[in-house]
């Protein structure tokens, strides 16, 4: 499996890829594989906040629907529109093309609390 080492991760399986004050969010791709074939993602909209360890959303796949848990706090810039078409795309593309929100943080210390690659791989190991 992928988990590429300049992504944090939550224990919740989402990966948060940071970049000036803006994080894009996803699932990861041992997430992805435990849910199945993804059939639809529902999102929140833009100017939305989310809240650190919150739901901001659900996940729908063959096999069950899953919560989406916000790994920062901060207001939805961005919705990728994309998987709302296409929601394969988490599939087959969960860092690249199967994002899900971009979130302006507004606390920024939030993404110490989150794992590097080692831990996550750590954790997904058990």
């Amino acid at each position: 499996m992928n988990f590429p080492s300049e992504l944090k991760y939550t224990k919740d399986h989402e990966w948060i890829r940071l970049e000036g004050g803006v994080g894009t969010v996803g699932i990861t791709e041992y997430a992805q594989g435990e849910l199945g074939d993804v059939v639809f993602v529902e999102l929140p909209a833009v100017g939305a906040t989310v809240e650190f360890g919150q739901s901001f959303g659900t996940v729908e796949a063959v096999k069950a629907v899953s919560d989406l848990y916000a790994p920062v706090s901060g207001e939805v810039v961005e919705v990728n529109k994309e998987i709302q078409d296409s929601p394969e795309l988490v599939n087959k593309e969960p860092y690249e093309r199967g994002w899900m929100i971009k979130v302006k943080l507004s606390k920024s210390d939030e993404a110490a609390r989150l794992l590097d690659v080692d831990a996550y791989k750590k954790l997904i190991a058990k």
